[in-house]
Parts: structure tokens; sequence; C-alpha cells
């Protein structure tokens, strides 16, 4: 904890009595969030009821999960956003270190949870996948140590090294769950953060020709990776067996046309389109709700993201940008990720869909990460609104 220590602590330059009572929420970010997270409880009942009848004889037993994780997120999202965001500056390595334990124990033998022929889950209460805790606690080590030492980010010592030896160890757990997704969300993360932070360019290339090394190596030797890529490519070549999903989630798509087949009408979520309230929601939304709804979700996530990266531009302190910054981009790579499997532009993943896919913990991770950046944007709102006062 001495690397919280230094003279220039930024906790020494936050007056938080000023923020506790005169902040207040960004409103479009929490309007958007809350939009998103509630378009997409709707969407996520209509795709997947058929499924929950089938497992449960509950159609609405998916639905019903999601809703109070939804309901309970949104709390999250307004308590955390009225918290001093310093708060995580403190707990920044603590949280990683956690999230690195737990990646441990997925690896350990009948321990971690398996789904779809993964293990990536662990269940302690609640079934969740610690790569998700590692991603927040990432984000936010960065980000305490880049606040630390932004007046030594062009050297190799304190800009390149320290980012390195984490990356390299969160993501070597990953790449031993055979969790190549997580893997290259981490490495964008963190490489995103470092331009940011200052890290000298000519690192990136050097680190680029690494990781084309490393999906190299990992490609040859996991077969699992090369046969998605085949599939990507050719999916019809074996329509009943892995290109089944893709060919499914097309003609999803396409049933939809302009303006879909109308909500809850979709045909492909009865069982044809396999994780159709998870990772292949975006179909459900194209089929039922047409280009315009589609293009409609995606300028919304656009909208939020372009806002998260405007609060990170007038934050008052490095911290506050790099924390709003990460978790701005980790939603933007996710849905990137995301539509893009969907669509067949890129190769099969396993990424879900923020505030859409079916999964309790990963929608209150995502709601607390939303509330950490509205904590950030009370500043900025604070700012403009004092200066009217004294004016």
């Amino acid at each position: 904890m001495a690397l919280f220590r230094k003279k220039q602590d930024p906790m020494e330059r936050l007056k938080p009595q000023e923020l506790d009572e005169t902040g207040i929420l960004d409103m479009p970010y929490l309007v958007l969030t809350v939009l998103l997270v509630s378009i997409g409880v709707l969407m996520m009942f209509s795709a997947s009821y058929a499924k929950a009848y089938y497992d449960t004889g509950n159609s609405a037993f998916y639905f019903v999960r999601q809703a109070m994780f939804a309901a309970g997120g949104i709390l999250v999202t307004i308590v955390v956003g009225r918290l001093n965001y310093f708060i995580w500056y403190r707990l920044a390595l603590p949280i990683l270190a956690v999230s690195m334990v737990l990646l441990v124990m997925v690896l350990i033998p009948g321990v971690g949870v398996t789904h779809n022929g993964a293990t990536r889950w662990l269940k302690i209460g609640i079934e969740f996948q610690p790569s998700e805790i590692a991603k927040l606690g990432l984000i936010l080590t960065f980000a305490a140590m880049m606040a630390v030492w932004q007046d030594k980010m062009n050297t190799f010592r304190y800009g390149v090294l320290p980012y390195a030896v984490i990356l390299v160890m969160v993501a070597g757990l990953l790449v031993l769950e055979k969790h190549l997704s997580a893997t290259l969300i981490i490495m964008l993360i963190g490489a995103i953060l470092m331009l940011i932070g200052g890290t000298q360019k000519r690192w990136f290339l050097i680190g680029g020709v690494l990781v084309a090394v490393f999906l190299v190596i990992y490609l040859g030797s996991h077969g699992y990776a090369n046969a998605r890529i085949a599939t990507h490519r050719d999916p019809e070549s074996d329509p009943l067996g892995s290109g089944y999903q893709i060919i499914q989630s097309r003609y999803a798509i396409g049933s939809g046309g302009l303006l879909g087949l109308g909500f809850g009408r979709s045909r492909q979520k009865y069982l044809y389109l396999p994780e159709s309230h998870n990772d292949y929601i975006f179909a459900i939304v194209c089929e039922e709700l047409g280009f315009v709804g589609a293009v409609g979700v995606m300028l919304l996530f656009m909208l939020l993201i372009l806002r998260g990266y405007w609060i990170a531009i007038h934050a008052r302190d490095r911290f506050g940008t790099l924390v709003a910054a990460g978790f701005t981009t980790k939603l933007a790579i996710q849905v990137f990720f995301n539509i893009g499997v969907v669509t067949k532009f890129l190769p099969s993943t396993g990424i879900s869909l923020p505030f859409f896919s079916y999964g309790g913990t990963a929608l209150l991770l995502q709601m607390f990460e939303m509330g950490v950046v509205l904590s950030v944007s009370r500043w900025c709102v604070n700012k403009r609104a004092l200066r009217r006062k004294s004016a």
C-alpha cells in the first residue's frame, strides 16, 4: 500500500464535503443507463420465455430473476454515484488481488463451475465469473497507479513494467481457463489505459508483436479456437453442428427486416437459436424490432459511451479521468464484440451484451461501474453550478 502514500496523493486534492453538499447525478448518463437496462430486461423476457418454460415450466423464470437484479442494479448505480469515488482509489489493489485469488480457484478441480464445456464460473452463494471482477480491479488499479506516477509514465519502470506484469498475471490465469475473449478484452483495456495514461507509443509496437505471437501460438495449440474461426468463415460447411448457431442468428436478423416482426413475435427464440436470451439476444432484438429498432439500441449505446468519455475528459483529476475512460472503454469493447459476433462480423467469442444478456451478477457489476462513472461526473456538474452561483 506504499504506492498510495506518495506525497502528491490525489486524495489530498479532493474535498468530499463539497461533493456531498452540492453534487447531483449526471442525468443524461443516468437516464441513458436506466433506459438501456429497461429495454434490456424487456427484450430478455421476450427472448427467454420459451426456453424458461422448457427448462423450468415457468415462462417468467429468467425474467423475474433478471428484473430483480436490474432493480437492485439501478439502486446500486444511484448509491455508488453519490459516494466519493476516491474510495475505490484505496480499494483498487485489494479488489485486483481478490479477483486473482478467485481466478486461481476456478482452476482447482471440483471448485470451478462448468457451462457448455467451459469452466469459468465460481459459485459462492451466487454464481459469477471472476474474470468480470478482474476487469474491474484492473481498471481501478491502473487508474490509481497512473494517478500517482503521472509525471513518470514516459519511463519504462513506471510507464510499462508494472502494467505489463499485472496484464501477464491476469491474462495468464484467463488463458489457463481457455477464456480467450476475456483475455483479449483485458489486454485491450490495459493497452488503452496505458495509451491514455502516457506510456510511450514505441512500447505498443513491441506489445502488439508479442500479442500477435501469443495469438499464433494459442490458436495453434487450442483446436477449439481454430474451429471457431473456421466456422466463422464458412458456417454452412456444418449447418447442423458448429455452424448452426450463427446460421440461426442470421435467420433471425434477416427475418426482422426494416421494422421487425413485433415485440414478442420472434420465431427463432422457440429453441431454434441457442443462447437467444444470453450472448445472442441482439439477434432477437433485430428480429422483433427490425433494422430501425436495432439501430436505435446501438444509438443509445453510442450516446452512453460518448457521454462516458465526455465525463472522463471533464473529470477534475487524473484518477477520475482514467476510471471513467476505463469503464467506458470496457463497455464499448463488449458491445462491439457482442454485436460483431451476432452479425458474423467476428468469430464467436462468448461475450455477453451489457444490460441485455441474462446474468444477474454481471448486470450488478455493470451497474456498479456506471455508478462509479456517475460519481466522477458529479464534479463536472458541480464545477459549472458553482461558477453560475458565484456569478
